[in-house]
């Protein structure tokens, strides 16, 4: 087969990628890493990650690939470059250099530990009686999921004595996966049906199968619908959605519901965690988010003393964890 015939396959590949998203990650970067080594890879050296983020946009589109570019961080040895492939985030490594990608980066040391250790506890936060936690994320962000999955044991073991609300970047960058709608379900959950909502995020975040969990958890579909109705017109959702050219930097929708709040912490992306009005930076996983909220107690109470088992949340949708303590990586334009 000649390269040119290798091309043209690859492109045909691209354009009938199935909607399953770890059937999407293995064959676009498969398909990328092939044309790679037709064209000898990417050009430049020494690079910064966003520098390599469009390089690797640009060469993905050049293979047919309806892509865009959600953030990039760097992993170590390697930039990790998250591309949204027909709307399903796939992440892509490439080298420091900019010149080969690499599909998924296998350790072949042992690592000394089995678990990645809780990060440091914040020493900014300002102490309270009742400590105010804000987690500012987009529904279908998976460094957004990644912080909801570390926080839920969290909020079921500390219940009431903390103040405790989700809230929303004031843009959305997953509209095609239907980000708005998920979002507007969500706050009007939280907003009047708050005792079911734990369970029902717990299940969203298993698969992302946002209408299945409103019959699994029994979301009241009438009170639902009237409260999402009027979230709307207050903060013409479904409007500035439909209007592009109020989207933010001509790519992204707003999403408005929590904007005086962004403003007023400087919320740049999903996530981002505020603890008594202060941005918090701290671990995505159960141990780190326990200690840093009962780190802003006045007097920390004895759930405070919980053990989690250790382990982070892996980004995405399922409950799996992973050693890995990069929090680095975000969504944000």
């Amino acid at each position: 087969m000649t390269n040119k015939q290798k091309r043209n396959q690859c492109k045909k590949v691209l354009k009938n990628l199935s909607k399953n998203y770890w059937t999407i990650s293995t064959i676009v970067l498969a398909v990328l890493l092939i044309a790679t080594l037709l064209t000898g890879g990417l050009t430049g050296a020494s690079i910064s990650p966003e520098e390599a983020g469009q390089n690797v946009l640009k060469f993905a589109k050049q293979q047919g690939a309806n892509a865009e570019l959600i953030s990039t961080s760097d992993d170590g040895s390697l930039y990790e470059i998250v591309l949204s492939i027909d709307g399903q985030e796939v992440p892509v490594y490439v080298t420091k250099d900019g010149k080969t990608l690499v599909p998924q980066p296998i350790p072949i040391e042992p690592k000394e530990t089995a678990t990645a250790p809780s990060q440091p506890t914040p020493t900014n936060i300002p102490k309270s009686d009742k400590p105010v936690v804000e987690a500012f994320v987009m529904s279908h962000c998976p460094y957004g999921t990644q912080i909801e999955k570390g926080l839920l044991p969290v909020i079921e073991v500390l219940k009431d004595k903390i103040d405790f609300e989700l809230k929303f970047v004031y843009y959305v960058m997953h509209p095609s996966q239907g980000e708005v709608q998920e979002q507007l379900n969500e706050y009007c959950i939280q907003k009047e049906q708050g005792d079911k909502f734990n369970s029902y995020l717990t299940c969203f975040l298993e698969a992302g199968d946002g209408p299945g969990c409103l019959d699994s958890t029994g979301i009241d579909k009438t009170k639902l619908e009237t409260c999402t109705t009027a979230t709307d017109k207050e903060f013409a959702i479904i409007e500035n959605l439909n209007d592009k050219s109020k989207w933010m930097n001509g790519r992204f929708p707003q999403f408005n519901i929590h904007k005086a709040d962004n403003e007023k912490y400087e919320v740049g992306g999903s996530p981002t965690l505020i603890i008594n009005g202060v941005n918090a930076k701290v671990g995505r996983d159960s141990i780190s988010l326990l200690n840093a909220i009962c780190a802003a107690f006045e007097n920390a109470p004895e759930e405070c003393d919980t053990q989690f088992e250790a382990g982070q949340p892996t980004p995405g949708f399922g409950w799996s964890t992973t050693t890995s303590a990069n929090n680095a990586a975000a969504c944000g334009a």
